[in-house]
């Protein structure tokens, strides 16, 4: 099916950023990179052996605790943790986030559609807006009016619904496309029709 199937009637599409947009681990493997080769500089320690168990206990077990872990594996101080926590603030990624193809591609099909294209964001704004500045938007980010539902103190529903309202639509005129239970919950709280993103990768 035609992704674009999808939004014929809509006037508006919410996007999530992470996983939705780009894969988090893109950003999250470069952020581990950047903390290694940091550590090789300051404290003479090999950065591909960490960048290499990093990845690894990502790949395995998520974020929990990478810190923790990969300080006792390799005797770092603990006080680096500042710089870890920092750097997912405010790294300088060497490559850019690239939009997953498909996505990349249904966004331009929107915005020659003349659809509005919001992005709806949970967790930390400083870190979310560190990635959009990031990616390599392809000229999209002229069309992107960006929610960060930490610096709104609001939910994702409150804010689906503040953007129905302030452009006068009923939910069956908007498309939320997430990636995870949640997303799917906060849409049907105000019953928006919801999609799961790997459904526009068919």
């Amino acid at each position: 099916m035609d992704a674009y199937q999808y939004v014929k009637d809509k006037q508006v599409v919410i996007f999530e950023l992470d996983d939705v947009l780009f894969p988090e681990k893109d950003y999250l493997l470069q952020v581990y990179y950047l903390f290694a080769q940091f550590i090789e500089y300051t404290e003479q320690k090999n950065a591909q052996p960490i960048i290499a168990f990093m990845q690894g206990e990502y790949e395995h077990n998520g974020t929990s605790e990478i810190f923790e872990k990969t300080a006792k594996q390799f005797g770092i101080d603990e006080k680096y943790k500042y710089n870890f926590d920092l750097l997912h603030l405010n790294a300088r990624l060497p490559l850019k986030l690239l939009l997953y193809k498909n996505m990349l591609e249904f966004m331009q099909e929107l915005v020659i559609n003349r659809k509005q294209i919001f992005i709806v964001t949970a967790g930390n704004p400083e870190q979310q807006l560190n990635k959009i500045r990031q990616t390599e938007w392809n000229g999209l980010e002229q069309y992107l009016t960006v929610y960060f539902t930490e610096e709104l103190n609001q939910s994702k529903s409150e804010i689906f619904q503040n953007i129905l309202n302030s452009n006068n639509l009923s939910p069956n005129h908007a498309l939320v496309v997430g990636a995870n239970k949640f997303d799917e919950q906060q849409s049907r709280l105000i019953n928006l029709p919801y999609i799961v993103s790997l459904e526009i990768y068919k």
